[in-house]
């Protein structure tokens, strides 16, 4: 209720999120909890201090595993840059249609598991452009054939596939200039908040409206409408703020 409450994402799958989380430490604290009860009644105290290391190891097996992660993570997001050092792409926009896509994700009740994927995704969406001999125009591929927006999306799937993150993530990389009826979520979602991104950047004042407007206007082919929608949904409950001047 609390995050529901600050974000205005959907209860049911913060609800349902939280409680998937909770099943296995819940699970595994009540049976932890029996099993000392019964070793304390034959045992003694002794058995406190015993069963206790298993827990504690657990907890340090935990943070390590999440600091592994964090690492992960900036690794990625390093990768990311690399467009942006090497002027391909306005600085910030992985991060901000990561950001941005993570938000539309949840409002359509994605997993965390499937946040993760997209979050990874969205961060390396444009690390195909790095194959480019001369550089695109601010980074906006949206306005380029489809057949050099699909190559550019097949090249970066390929780096990905390189780096050792999860398939699903390099999936989604090369799907994300696919037919939107043939792409999965994550990369249905990639492309509606790039374009998005791409076409609100440099708009100046209404660029937001304007913007989520061509995007509605081009659901019946390139765009899924339920994701624009859920975009309107994220800006609105975010004011409409405009994205960063490249």
């Amino acid at each position: 209720a609390p995050a529901h409450a600050r974000t205005g994402w959907p209860f049911g799958p913060l609800l349902r999120e939280e409680l998937r989380g909770m099943v296995g430490i819940t699970s595994a604290v009540c049976a932890t909890g029996a099993v000392m009860a019964l070793a304390v009644s034959v045992a003694g105290l002794w058995a406190l201090p015993v069963f206790s290391v298993p827990l504690l190891l657990a907890q340090l097996s935990y943070r390590r595993y999440a600091a592994v992660r964090a690492t992960y993570r900036q690794t990625i997001a390093s990768l990311a840059r690399a467009t942006e050092i090497a002027g391909y792409t306005p600085a910030g926009h992985a991060r901000r249609v990561a950001g941005l896509g993570v938000a539309v994700g949840r409002d359509l009740g994605l997993s965390g598991a499937e946040l993760t994927v997209l979050e990874y995704a969205a961060l390396m969406h444009d690390i195909g452009q790095l194959s480019l001999v001369d550089p695109v125009p601010s980074g906006a591929t949206a306005g380029l054939p489809v057949t050099e927006q699909r190559r550019i999306a097949l090249l970066g799937g390929a780096v990905v596939r390189q780096t050792g993150v999860d398939a699903a993530v390099a999936v989604v990389v090369e799907r994300q200039a696919d037919p939107c009826r043939e792409q999965p979520v994550a990369a249905r979602i990639v492309r509606v908040v790039n374009a998005y991104e791409e076409k609100a950047r440099d708009a100046g004042p209404g660029g937001v409206l304007t913007a989520l407007e061509e995007l509605r206007l081009a659901t019946a082919g390139d765009y899924a409408p339920e994701v624009v929608e859920a975009l309107a949904r994220v800006l609105s409950r975010g004011s409409l703020t405009e994205p960063a001047a490249g």
